[in-house]
């Protein structure tokens, strides 16, 4: 049998599959047979907003809320490329995912030489994945990565609720550097590593202002509840730290020192998963300025038995002493307060589709130094008058 060489190019790839039988009359070509183990995945992100009131001059400031309001969206298209590491003990691999669309402009990881400007398109992460034979064995990620901090991740899919949580919007994304991880244990394993900062803009360097020597560096730490633990066994405890330069924070940047504790822990209830986080950002610059921010998340899972319906609960405070939550310039000695809750419906209906339905409410907590939500444009107002502010969304994600 005969096929020619673009299906055989998809079929290394797999995006096809060969005919049954076609391995005794065809051979792949040795560049194909290197590149067989490579996957290909990735999604499309939609979604739709309403936002009932009037106008939507100062919408919250949580990460990747900018411009979706009272509309159909394009989020983001995903598309990884990547070959796993296997088992032997001297291992490699990649991985490499790239973003497309309004997100990708958001994330902004662009590269030292990039002009800065839009271009609906960004590397989310992009690294070598190496394995040496010490111990159980060394981990290596060589590159650009995600950060090890944090409870939601960017890939909404993988996260409880569509929309991101605060404590997402204050914590790092991306870093371009290495990443070491050990499985200490059945039960315990820990990651540490060295970037040039914290991101997200890639090959960015520390100095300017500090000395070429001056680096970023993270420790995470992530311990699972053994099986003899009962109706927690597979619960975890995680946290993390990371430490250095953020150019990217006010005008010449300032070291940065974000810190992370989270868990999700079973229940006696097998339908029934909670969470807990909690997420520090401190900042100080040059000239001896400042600023802090602290978010705290309590999360609720319930999987309807035998169902495909699931039900997510999120309730959140966050408060800062900068413009971090929409509030403007930094506010020395304001207070800058936001109380917000979400709730999700989960129904997958069509095979590999995620769809998902979800309610949330943010109220501004602080004093008059916090810019209101809304503003009714169409009278000329563009500062707002609202301290409660409502989203519902429907999102929809194809996942391949």
């Amino acid at each position: 049998m005969k096929v020619n060489k673009w299906t055989l190019g998809l079929a290394a790839v797999g995006l096809v599959s060969l005919p049954a039988g076609l391995q005794a009359d065809e051979k792949l070509n040795p560049l194909l047979t290197a590149v067989t183990p490579t996957t290909v995945n990735g999604y499309v992100n939609t979604s739709i907003h309403w936002n009932p009131g009037t106008g939507n001059a100062n919408p919250p400031a949580y990460a990747f809320n900018k411009g979706k309001q009272d509309g159909f969206n394009l989020d983001v298209v995903s598309l990884g490329l990547e070959k796993p590491l296997d088992e032997a003990q001297w291992a490699a691999g990649y991985k490499a995912e790239l973003l497309f669309g309004p997100d990708a402009n958001t994330l902004a990881t662009l590269s030292s030489a990039s002009s800065g400007s839009p271009s609906d398109f960004a590397i989310k992460q992009a690294y070598l994945a190496l394995r040496a034979p010490v111990g159980n064995g060394l981990d290596f990620k060589v590159g650009v990565f995600d950060t090890p901090i944090g409870y939601e991740t960017f890939d909404a899919h993988k996260n409880p609720n569509y929309s991101r949580s605060w404590g997402y919007t204050i914590e790092p994304t991306t870093h371009t550097g290495v990443l070491m991880a050990y499985q200490l244990s059945k039960y315990a394993s820990a990651s540490v590593g060295i970037a040039n900062t914290f991101g997200p803009n890639i090959n960015t360097r520390a100095n300017p202002p500090k000395a070429e020597s001056y680096k970023t560096y993270m420790g995470a730490l992530t311990l699972t509840a053994p099986e003899e633990w009962g109706f927690v066994s597979g619960s975890t405890l995680s946290g993390a730290v990371i430490n250095g330069f953020n150019a990217n924070t006010t005008p010449g940047g300032a070291d940065q020192t974000s810190l992370y504790v989270g868990s999700t822990m079973n229940t006696p209830l097998k339908w029934l998963k909670v969470g807990a986080s909690y997420d520090y950002l401190g900042t100080t610059d040059d000239f001896g300025g400042s600023s802090y921010a602290n978010a705290f998340g309590l999360y609720t899972s319930i999987q309807m038995p035998d169902s495909k319906v699931s039900f997510h609960l999120r309730g959140e405070y966050a408060n800062t002493d900068t413009g971090l939550l929409g509030s403007g310039a930094n506010l020395p000695g304001g207070n800058s307060e936001v109380v917000s809750a979400t709730a999700t419906i989960q129904y997958d209906l069509w095979q590999n589709v995620l769809s998902r339905l979800e309610f949330r409410w943010d109220h501004l907590a602080g004093d008059d130094s916090m810019t209101p939500y809304g503003g009714k444009l169409e009278n000329g107002e563009t500062s707002g008058s609202l301290h409660n502010y409502y989203t519902i969304a429907l999102n929809l994600i194809y996942k391949f």
